[in-house]
């Protein structure tokens, strides 16, 4: 082209995706229509920050980006939003990719939000979005963003990675399956490799965030006529790629979320209160919903047991050979076992029962 594709954009406000509206499927109305979306992104660690980065430079008009967890040295790996001063900080990763996010892109609305996604609060999370994509890390919140996906009729992406697999599928409610029709049940604890026992690569993790990217872009143009409608399949040591057709399971199920309406996760009926975190030999401990923690209090308390820091976000604390990250929200994360039972006696014992 002799022309610069910005000189061909009669408004000004849409010349930095002058390159993303040359490509005809998408367009100035599409572009226009990504503007005016509003997505919710749960977690924002290594599938996440992709998707996150990705959406924010597309120009998605709103990223409400939600992730319980803060940044740690091991993250920098494949989690592109992140870098070394976020650790220093101990920032949250909700808190560290927003700054990011709006030195990228001014012009939309990023609302980051410290919070562990449950039954408690998906409700008032995905109120008012167009669209929700999956940055997490287990099942459990993966069924439950299916719950909510399926009872609220929001469209929403499903990706995993693991090693140097990775899976997606694209979930339309009451168009296409969803997770459960799918599969049923999480696997069972221990079943499956987790990032600790098989470890993880950056690459897969491009891969797979890259593919829900843009399917989140074909829906919020109005193209749902694009959508892969099966689940692909990636294992990029070994070259390989599968796409493993979906066609008729829908109706083929009988599928408890879909057919039956059953909202086990949502309800809070299916679900644990504690998870072990993936590769960090840690627990996180949920706090009681609508019981905050003063975390100025509780600093003084814990400072005459160990070494103790804060900042307006989370408070960390040393206690032998424990380390608790604790939210306002009374959330904590308990390093140093992955025994439940031993993290919650140590979140008893210092945060209070």
């Amino acid at each position: 082209m002799s022309d610069n594709a910005e000189s061909r954009t009669a408004d000004p406000s849409l010349a930095r995706y002058a390159r993303q509206m040359s490509y005809a499927p998408l367009g100035e109305e599409g572009q226009r229509r990504l503007l005016s979306s509003r997505v919710l992104i749960c977690g924002v660690g290594a599938l996440g920050s992709v998707l996150a980065n990705t959406l924010a430079r597309a120009g998605v008009g709103n990223l409400r980006i939600v992730d319980r967890d803060f940044v740690e040295l091991n993250n920098l790996q494949r989690q592109v939003l992140f870098d070394e001063a976020d650790v220093a900080g101990n920032l949250p990763k909700a808190i560290a990719a927003a700054n990011k996010l709006c030195a990228i892109n001014s012009e939309i609305e990023i609302e980051p939000i410290v919070a562990d996604v449950g039954p408690d609060n998906i409700a008032g999370l995905c109120a008012g979005v167009d669209l929700m994509v999956d940055g997490t890390d287990n099942f459990e919140t993966r069924f439950l963003l299916n719950d909510a996906a399926v009872k609220f009729g929001i469209p929403w992406i499903y990706g995993g990675c693991i090693g140097a697999e990775g899976q997606t599928m694209t979930i339309l409610p009451g168009e296409t399956p969803c997770l459960r029709c799918v599969m049923a049940e999480p696997p069972p604890p221990g079943t499956s490799p987790t990032c600790d026992t098989a470890g993880i690569t950056s690459p897969i993790i491009s891969v797979i965030a890259s593919i829900e990217a843009m399917e989140a872009m074909k829906i919020l143009a109005g193209k749902r006529e694009a959508i892969q409608r099966g689940l692909l399949v990636f294992d990029l040591w070994d070259n390989a790629i599968r796409s493993v057709k979906l066609d008729g399971l829908r109706e083929a199920a009988d599928c408890p979320t879909c057919k039956h309406r059953d909202f086990a996760w949502l309800e809070g009926r299916r679900g644990s209160r504690t998870a072990v975190l993936c590769g960090r030999n840690a627990v996180q401990i949920s706090g009681t919903a609508g019981h905050a923690v003063s975390l100025e209090s509780l600093a003084e308390k814990l400072v005459a047991v160990g070494k103790v820091s804060r900042n307006p976000f989370l408070l960390r604390a040393q206690v032998g050979e424990f380390l608790l990250t604790i939210f306002p929200d009374g959330r904590a994360i308990i390093g140093g076992t992955d025994d439940e039972s031993v993290a919650r006696s140590v979140y008893a014992k210092y945060v209070g029962a």
